[in-house]
């Protein structure tokens, strides 16, 4: 395939993905957003460990998620996020090429450290005292919410990708 139809393949698929992401993350914004972050469009963070191109469609799914957000956290969010969300796609794919069950890992711990690490700057009142402990407490919240949504649904999905030879080679086909 030559490589302006690959080019084509790649914005389709990330205009898709990115719009599968907000479509399931802004109808559920009240679990969505905050402390504990119930995003189902998580689990599609398994895509970037079946291949690299994934990585720019949930990304920029994040960043419209985090965009359009009814209560907008501002830029640290829109960008924090997004940058969280690229930084533990591309390790998904490094790892997941050698062990896919490993590869969900990144976006537990990249989502924990970083968007766990500003929340509490950006959710708690101005002017209220922000403790080291609030801070690790916020890392563990966004973590265990991250690692409840691939646990439930994350792991379940790549298994279906990988069991199905079919839709293996459809969704492998992005590179």
């Amino acid at each position: 395939m030559n490589n302006n139809k690959k080019r084509i393949r790649l914005v389709v698929y990330s205009g898709v993905l990115a719009a599968l992401y907000v479509v399931l993350t802004l109808p559920v914004a009240q679990y969505a957003f905050g402390p504990i972050q119930f995003r189902l469009a998580e689990a599609l963070t398994v895509l970037p460990i079946f291949a690299f191109g994934y990585i720019p469609g949930v990304s920029l799914g994040c960043f419209l998620a985090n965009l359009l957000n009814p209560s907008n956290l501002g830029p640290v969010d829109i960008i924090g996020g997004t940058a969280a969300t690229l930084i533990a796609g591309i390790l998904s794919r490094l790892i997941g090429k050698r062990n896919k069950f490993l590869g969900i890992i990144p976006p537990v711990l990249v989502n924990g450290l970083i968007v766990g690490g500003y929340l509490p700057f950006l959710l708690l009142d101005p002017g209220s005292e922000i403790t080291g402990a609030a801070v690790i407490v916020s890392m563990l919240e966004v973590a265990v919410s991250e690692a409840f949504v691939m646990m439930i649904i994350g792991i379940p999905l790549m298994l279906i990708i990988t069991h199905t030879p079919a839709l293996k080679s459809l969704i492998e086909k992005v590179d």
